[in-house]
């Protein structure tokens, strides 16, 4: 095992006793095909199933599981009409398994997001019965600060420039703290507990994943 897979092994052990003295429950899995077997036991019965927008999720394999499994899928944009996406979206806020990522990790277990339109932070907060968060521990940091600087500077730029999205950020490469009409940082939540115990689960995946 290489330093770096011990290192990660080390500090999932701290994150994860952290998660639960907030009400989360953290796992560690090596490697992406071990996280998505782990995330699809939660689910061992037919689920209503959806997801915020997520590299990790694409780069670890679990959206193709998801698409492959027996859950009913609640996709916002196979909308084709914005009532339709209305209702879609109205329906994932009830739904049984809310999939995405985190933008960053505190050592001490909180999970610090940034959001344009909001639905995936809303998400994370309220409505859906379970929230599976899958994140690389690349997106590991000492602390809130620490985690706010990497949400504007590191997951921001590269995910404008993904999206196409004509902002400072991604021209510059790091955050200018606009108020352009295309920023996707609309809504910074730090999740310090889980209101409802066991609700959201963390799979931390010893692997870079996602932004």
């Amino acid at each position: 095992m290489t330093p770096k897979k011990q290192y990660y092994e080390k500090a999932a052990t701290t994150i994860i006793q952290n998660f639960k003295k907030r009400g989360m429950e953290g796992y560690y899995c090596p490697t992406s095909e071990d996280a998505v077997a782990k995330a699809m036991e939660f689910m061992d019965t037919p689920s209503v199933v959806s997801w915020g927008g997520s590299m990790t999720l694409e780069e670890c394999g679990m959206m193709e599981a998801l698409k492959n499994s027996v859950h009913t899928l609640l996709d916002r944009h196979s909308a084709s009409t914005p009532d339709e996406k209305k209702d879609i979206m109205s329906k994932i806020y009830v739904c049984d398994y809310f999939f995405m990522s985190s933008n960053a990790i505190t050592l001490d277990g909180q999970l610090v997001n940034i959001d344009g339109a909001g639905n995936r932070v809303s998400c994370l907060s309220f409505g859906p019965s379970n929230v599976i968060v899958m994140a690389g521990m690349n997106k590991l940091v000492p602390d809130v600060k620490a985690g706010m600087d990497r949400v504007r500077n590191i997951a921001a730029p590269p995910n404008n420039i993904r999206l196409n999205r004509k902002t400072p950020c991604a021209v510059t490469g790091k955050c200018e703290d606009c108020l352009s009409p295309e920023c996707i940082c609309s809504s910074i939540v730090v999740t310090r507990r889980s209101h409802i115990p066991g609700r959201i689960k963390v799979i931390l995946i010893g692997e870079e994943l996602g932004y």
